[in-house]
């Protein structure tokens, strides 16, 4: 999105004179801005104001909703499926191009643990964000009307694999609401939940560094959350979570955010790929050794210009894509008029993380910062990078709402079976009872 919304800018004179096409093939009409689902898990901020629409913002390119099969770099061209296919019955179609893009990013790197398929839940869209929200009250309604103690302990259990950003923030953020929501809850209290994260590295947040990864330990360990270092889920069946410890945890709840891989499409490519499944690119974000492709993001392997150890990688996340896209859509643009082109370059500036409402670790520039300052640059920071006015004004405007009312403990779960009402409207009444009748 951010390359394309860069182009039809670049490109403003070709567009108008019709010799420029921008075609953008995605399979959501909408751009998710990660950084943010943790709190529209939390209900701090509404799912649509998450996301960009991507027809509003590029007016300028054709939009294609469907999914890349395939790409055929030697003959330029990519073969698609879009929600009509199904409908037409003529399998994928081919579309031409002259200048190929590929920023398909990345998808959770799962591992082959019994049970995790049919019981995990992920945490990389804002349908799941929404649908973990939606989970997590319903287990408390569970947990308060059950007379089973088992039944109980397992709703109020949930285990979070993974002690990267997406693990930590998200149970910090979720801890934060659940807690909340005990006061409407006569028979529920904080200590009644339990928390775990389980991550097989001996530190958590890797990117803060080891003085605020440890601060952040203490702090979820001090709002009584189960941080399990050095320890791996080995299995989730039968609703167990089994750690590599030895702990066999009953539980309802296991989400999953154990790193990423790339996007399995690009092993549907004739395009050069390196170990890690990544696509090879110059510092230019020209595919290495192929004419007219260029990559960003989690799916290219760019070097890092300004690494000590010639021949790093650029780390896969948001602060590099973003900035990769700026300098991709310049370079296509530079390359069209014949000019030349220039390299990617980004000093890594620190991080930013979220520990739930007020609370936060920070490491930036070579500075440490922890507590409510942490938390506030971290708000500031992801407005900065929301995409479009419209939408860091909306943004804004839920948070300062936020501050001034309750926080809302809605469960919504009806809006994964929309239709489960009407279809039992729908159905036949029963037979009445023979016995009865006679």
């Amino acid at each position: 999105m951010y390359t394309a919304l860069r182009l039809q800018r670049q490109l403003r004179a070709e567009l108008d004179a019709g010799t420029v096409e921008i075609v953008v093939v995605t399979p959501d009409p909408y751009m998710t801005y990660r950084p943010f689902l943790p709190e529209a898990a939390a209900g701090s901020l509404s799912p649509r104001h998450v996301v960009v629409p991507l027809r509003r913002v590029l007016g300028r390119c054709r939009l294609l909703i469907g999914a890349v099969e395939s790409v055929d770099h030697a003959r330029r061209t990519a073969l698609l499926t879009t929600l009509a296919t199904d409908e037409e019955g003529s399998g994928p179609a081919a579309l031409a191009y002259d200048e190929l893009v590929l920023a398909p990013g990345s998808v959770s790197r799962t591992l082959p643990v019994p049970g995790l398929a049919e019981h995990g839940i992920g945490f990389r869209t804002v349908e799941e964000a929404i649908g973990l929200r939606n989970h997590v009250l319903e287990q408390m309604d569970i947990a308060s009307s059950t007379r089973d103690p088992a039944l109980r302990d397992a709703a109020l259990t949930f285990v979070f694999v993974g002690g990267g950003y997406a693990g930590v923030e998200a149970l910090a953020e979720l801890e934060d609401m659940a807690r909340y929501a005990t006061r409407y809850h006569q028979n529920i209290r904080p200590e009644d939940l339990r928390w775990v994260l389980v991550e097989a590295a001996g530190r958590i947040l890797p990117e803060v560094g080891d003085e605020m990864g440890r601060y952040a330990i203490r702090e979820l360990r001090g709002r009584n959350v189960d941080v399990r270092l050095e320890t791996r889920l080995d299995g989730c069946e039968d609703r167990i979570a089994v750690l590599s410890d030895g702990t066999r945890l009953p539980t309802r709840t296991v989400v999953w955010t154990a790193g990423v891989r790339p996007a399995p499409l690009l092993a549907a490519t004739d395009l050069p790929l390196d170990e890690r499944g990544r696509v090879r690119c110059t510092a230019h974000l020209t595919v290495e050794g192929t004419a007219h492709a260029w990559a960003a993001g989690d799916a290219a392997a760019v070097p890092d210009t300004t690494a000590e150890k010639p021949g790093t990688p650029c780390a896969p996340n948001a602060q590099h894509a973003v900035r990769q896209a700026k300098v991709l859509a310049e370079n296509i643009a530079a390359s069209l008029r014949g000019r030349p082109l220039k390299e990617y370059a980004h000093a890594y500036a620190g991080s930013v993380a979220s520990l739930g409402l007020h609370k936060g670790v920070a490491h930036v520039y070579g500075r440490k910062i922890k507590g409510y300052p942490a938390w506030l640059m971290h708000r500031a920071y992801h407005l900065s990078r929301m995409p479009t006015a419209n939408r860091k004004a909306r943004v804004l405007a839920e948070w300062t709402l936020s501050g001034l009312f309750k926080r809302e403990i809605v469960s919504l779960g009806s809006l994964e079976h929309p239709r489960a009402e009407f279809e039992l409207a729908a159905s036949p009444p029963p037979d009445p009872d023979p016995e009865q009748s006679s």
